[in-house]
């Protein structure tokens, strides 16, 4: 029985199943669990409204068209919450049995700190109380028996005004009259033992309260006036639309659905595991997608990918049925279009597109697909723009261009097919000022790309033509301090950027990576023929060709040092290595040999890595062709001149140089035609002008 591949084997096959095979860049285990927690939101917060309770409510863009199954009467609960708020002053209450015996005791209180006062012949002070000549006469007389039934009057009438209930906002004159009506059994109204008496009580009671709010007996009381008053009904008949996919549920939409059992209590588990694994399948894809397009694909270029879908998916709840596709969508498509590729960028657009919420009304379905329409010329010509003005004329007609075809859609297809405008429907002028916010956030776009390229280290086409400017500090020193180097940079160009156009690799790559590529040179000019002067060749003097092989590899490890100081993008800083790969220094080599036959090749080769793409495979062929170019006379022959391009590109092959660059045969076979036509320009010989006797 045949063996089915693990996971793991059909990835590899399916990475490397281009031809020829191109080397796959490698991920640390970091990155990787890095890249699944981030995928990992993405599906969280793609999928989490499934498992909320319950599962709409109002306001929620409706998922589905819902018919009402019979005639049913439906109570308005918004309607019943505004009566209720109407009525929010009415309340029941009742008395705190608690708060009735702590206000006794103070009652109490009193009056023992009274006959205290009696008893130590008014040693204590008392003006706390306010005693008047006549009152304090009276409790200097009053018998025991009288002051008995003066203390058992007053604990009565604090049981009675108790039980009727004490309200902390009446004013202190009110209670003192309400307590000496209360103690009228004590003689008159001035009568010194009832007045001592309503101090008492009313000191004791003021702004105090002994009642409480009863919640059942209050909504009693609210049901009963709203029922006076009469409820608000729905009447709903069989057969009618109660929502409308993509439309908002409204509250009394909520209250039917809820009366029918459509709203959801329990988590829908099932749902919510398919969502999910969507979401976290599409994120997965989007990766596989991107470094099959480019295998030396950065782990933080993938990164930066699925967070930008995570802050759409953020953007997406957040913002709610208001949300824009053109909005969200457009601005990371340019983004990625500008600093990885079309291809990842298109997979980009199609993955938010493919979990962008599945509740849309046809008006939300079509402005979907013109975002995605608009996304993809984003992304086939965002790629293509090599200056930044060139970018922001993306960022003009874009949006205007999507504004045209939904203004065409919304006034001749919607109108013609007849489809009723719902609140997710925009008027022209609501689709004019998107066109202007769509326009804003992509010149956003544009202005914090440079500040993302040193980031997660993008590498757009802006960036390629500045960094190729010949007056930039490093290329200018370059040419100053090392001229012959500069030329046969030059020349080296030139090879480089036609074998390039030739087999459709990329060509504003292979120029700037071609201007840098021998930068490590400056640490000793005079060291390398083309900038050697009077024939001093210091490589004579010192007669060890161990040194000189060092010498050589340290223009490399220089270079590397220079493309982190200039702060050059790692995809140039590749050339300077790559482009020597682990070539054998053949000269310095045999000079090694003449004395040491044991001499070990290793120690006369430079470390690499050998090309691992197309352009830095092409730049290596250029180099190694320059000198032989240039070293043929001017009778030979393009046949000549395609011989020895020819031997030299075999013993890059033979060498093994060239076999992770990806370059098929068919393509060395036209880049060396490309070379010997570049050559051929080279080489032309101009008329030789007579001179004349100007005497």
């Amino acid at each position: 029985m045949a063996k089915l591949p693990s996971p793991k084997k059909i990835w590899r096959i399916w990475l490397g199943s281009q031809s020829p095979r191109r080397p796959i860049l490698r991920w640390s285990s970091t990155d990787k669990l890095g890249l699944l927690m981030v995928c990992i939101l993405v599906a969280i917060f793609s999928s989490y409204k499934f498992l909320a309770v319950p599962d709409l409510k109002p306001g929620d863009i409706a998922p589905f068209n819902e018919i009402a199954p019979k005639d049913a009467i439906v109570i308005d609960t918004q309607a019943l919450k505004e009566k209720k708020k109407g009525l929010k002053e009415s309340f029941v209450q009742v008395i705190d049995i608690n708060q009735s015996e702590t206000l006794e005791n103070t009652v109490i209180k009193q009056i023992k700190q009274l006959r205290a006062f009696k008893y130590n012949n008014f040693e204590i002070d008392i003006n706390k109380i306010n005693l008047t000549n006549l009152e304090r006469e009276w409790l200097v007389s009053a018998s025991d028996n009288e002051w008995k039934i003066w203390e058992e009057e007053i604990e009565e009438a604090s049981r009675k005004m108790l039980s009727q209930g004490i309200i902390n906002t009446l004013a202190l004159d009110q209670l003192k009259q309400a307590s000496s009506l209360q103690l009228i059994d004590l003689g008159t109204k001035d009568s010194p033992n009832r007045s001592l008496g309503a101090k008492i009580l009313s000191r004791s009671f003021h702004q105090k309260s002994n009642l409480k709010v009863d919640l059942v007996k209050t909504n009693l009381l609210l049901e009963n006036l709203i029922n006076q008053e009469g409820l608000n009904t729905i009447k709903v008949k069989k057969d009618s639309i109660i929502t409308k996919k993509g439309q908002l549920i409204s509250s009394q939409e909520f209250d039917i659905l809820e009366h029918f059992n459509k709203v959801s209590r329990s988590p829908r588990l099932l749902k919510w595991l398919i969502t999910f694994s969507e979401s976290l399948g599409c994120c997965g894809i989007l990766l596989m997608i991107m470094r099959r397009e480019k295998p030396r694909l950065k782990a933080r270029h993938g990164l930066l990918s699925l967070t930008l879908l995570f802050v759409v998916q953020l953007a997406k709840d957040w913002l709610g049925p208001i949300a824009s596709p053109l909005q969200l969508i457009l601005p990371p498509t340019l983004l990625l279009s500008q600093g990885i590729g079309t291809i990842s960028s298109l997979s980009w657009m199609a993955t938010a597109s493919l979990i962008w919420p599945t509740s849309l009304d046809q008006l939300g379905e079509v402005r979907l697909l013109i975002a995605c329409i608009a996304g993809s010329f984003v992304a086939f010509l965002g790629r293509r723009m090599r200056s930044r003005a060139q970018v922001l004329q993306i960022a003009v007609f874009i949006p205007f261009g999507a504004l045209l075809g939904q203004w065409f859609i919304l006034n001749q297809v919607i109108k013609a097919e007849n489809i009723e405008f719902n609140t997710l429907s925009y008027d022209p002028n609501s689709l004019f000022y998107e066109t202007l916010i769509i326009s804003a956030m992509l010149m956003v776009t544009i202005l914090i790309i440079p500040i993302l390229e040193n980031t997660f280290g993008l590498l757009t086409r802006a960036r390629l033509m500045e960094l190729a400017d010949q007056e930039r500090p490093l290329l200018r020193r370059l040419s100053r301090e090392a001229p012959g180097t500069f030329e046969h940079t030059l020349t080296i160009l030139s090879l480089a950027e036609e074998g390039a156009r030739v087999i459709g690799a990329d060509v504003d790559l292979i120029r700037t990576g071609s201007l840098y590529h021998d930068v490590g040179k400056l640490h000793a000019p005079n060291w390398f023929i083309e900038n050697q002067q009077d024939g001093i060749n210091p490589h004579e003097e010192i007669k060890n060709p161990y040194k000189s092989a060092d010498i050589l590899q340290a223009h490399v490890d220089e270079g590397l040092k220079l493309a982190r100081r200039y702060r050059l993008p790692s995809p140039i800083a590749d050339f300077i290595p790559e482009h020597q790969g682990t070539l054998k220094m053949g000269y310095f080599l045999h000079k090694a040999r003449e004395s040491d036959p044991s001499a070990s090749e290793k120690r006369f080769r430079y470390k690499g890595p050998i090309p691992h793409s197309k352009e830095t495979g092409i730049l290596m062929l250029a180099d190694g062709c320059e000198a032989a170019l240039r070293s043929l006379d001017a009778s030979s022959s393009d046949s000549d001149a395609c011989q020895t391009v020819r031997k030299i590109i075999q013993s890059r092959q033979l060498d093994g140089q060239l076999k992770e660059s990806s370059l098929t045969r068919a393509e060395i076979e036209i880049i060396l035609r490309a070379f010997v036509s570049v050559w051929r320009r080279m080489r032309h010989r101009r008329l030789k002008y007579p001179s004349f006797n100007t005497r």
